[in-house]
């Protein structure tokens, strides 16, 4: 027993309001993100102006992570996470507003974007307060506060669509508003420069590693690794449609599943192997689980290749995605943690444009080829991931 409570320190002063904010913010893009393309539709757009909607914020997320990453290494964490959710609200507000109002729509969800930073900066600042060998499990923590809220937002949403068509939208930005007031009073601030929390005691990396190849090569790991599962997540009701005649239903079902695993992983499981193995050697083994899930789900033999395909994918990306953020913010200066991890941010937005454009690219030549070129993308992550 003495021995589990040395593994697994307590939680740091500050964590547990970082990841309501978190969960809260990402409850309400839940709330949004199914129904917006359905409610421009009902506005009077396309649907390629539809689809241009919903990009515009993962565009204006793209250009503002590193700037907001940025301003929160010059003036503090808690400023701009605060900026973050007053933006939110307001763009959900303004996007509840429109109506037939496109520029308007589009207007809500440019400011809602550019104010996403929230995610990136809320790593910065347990990376800030956490120890070195417990940040993988930290960010694994917040990791399950981020699927956390997307499995409660549809189902809010939903809800209250049944009222009003426009009442998910007055919701997700009643939830940011009330999470905004709430962070004045309650989030702590962590950055060294401004914080009364005590900072954690790890050393400063050198300017080799912080500037060098080892960090550039970790982005562009995030890059490809998220292009092959953002690949995989774009397809696949396609592929259960193609070979198991799925309904939409059991699709979302099965989706549901897979958020539910990765919050199991990222919430617990990641600790235990990050302490065992390091998180060089736990990135290399969920890349792996990562390639070789994806070559199963290529395989058309039935269920049971498909359900180790799934699990596969659920342990390697839940391993994968806090690991690269902890290796990101060590290999970080202390004074540009915030601005690094936002461009990690962009990296993973870009890579979740050009992945489900890629996927839905290939799977229009072959219903294997997604599968098999993300299992060569992730095989090319393995080989860049290096102690250097």
């Amino acid at each position: 027993m003495r021995r589990k409570e040395r593994t697994r320190a307590p939680l740091p002063p500050g964590f547990g309001v970082i990841w309501t904010t978190v969960a809260l913010d990402l409850i309400g893009f839940g709330i949004l993100f199914p129904v917006l393309a359905r409610y421009a539709r009902d506005a009077g757009a396309s649907p390629a102006t539809a689809g241009l909607l919903v990009a515009s914020f993962s565009i204006a997320q793209l250009v503002c992570s590193p700037l907001t990453g940025r301003l929160s290494d010059r003036v503090g964490r808690k400023p701009v996470i605060i900026m973050s959710l007053v933006g939110t609200a307001v763009g959900s507000l303004l996007t509840g507003l429109a109506g037939s109002l496109l520029w308007l729509l589009f207007l809500g969800r440019i400011i809602d974007g550019a104010s996403g930073a929230s995610v990136s900066v809320a790593q910065a600042a347990v990376t800030d307060v956490a120890p070195p060998e417990e940040r993988a499990r930290l960010l694994g923590l917040l990791g399950a506060a981020f699927g956390a809220g997307f499995a409660l937002g549809p189902a809010i949403g939903g809800i209250a669509a049944l009222v009003n068509h426009r009442l998910p939208f007055f919701i997700a930005a009643a939830i940011a508003g009330v999470n905004a007031l709430a962070a004045v009073k309650r989030l702590p601030e962590t950055h060294p420069s401004h914080s009364r929390v005590p900072e954690s005691r790890n050393p400063s990396p050198s300017h080799s590693r912080m500037d060098g190849g080892s960090l550039r090569r970790l982005l562009l790991v995030t890059f490809v690794s998220l292009v092959a599962f953002s690949g995989f997540e774009a397809t696949f009701s396609l592929l259960a449609e193609a070979r198991f005649n799925l309904s939409e239903s059991s699709t979302y079902g099965l989706f549901f599943l897979v958020g539910v695993g990765l919050v199991i992983v990222q919430g617990g499981a990641i600790h235990t192997v990050v302490v065992r193995l390091g998180e060089l050697k736990t990135v290399r083994l969920g890349l792996a689980c990562n390639a070789i899930g994806l070559s199963l789900v290529a395989v058309d033999a039935g269920w049971a290749p498909l359900t180790l395909a799934l699990s596969l994918l659920i342990v390697g990306q839940g391993l994968v995605a806090p690991t690269l953020s902890a290796l990101v913010a060590a290999r970080s200066a202390s004074d540009r943690r915030g601005q690094t991890l936002g461009v990690q941010q962009a990296a993973g937005g870009l890579a979740r444009s050009v992945g489900p454009a890629l996927g839905g690219f290939l799977f229009g030549r072959s219903v294997s080829s997604p599968y098999l070129v993300g299992a060569a993308l992730v095989v090319i992550a393995i080989v860049l991931v290096t102690d250097r």
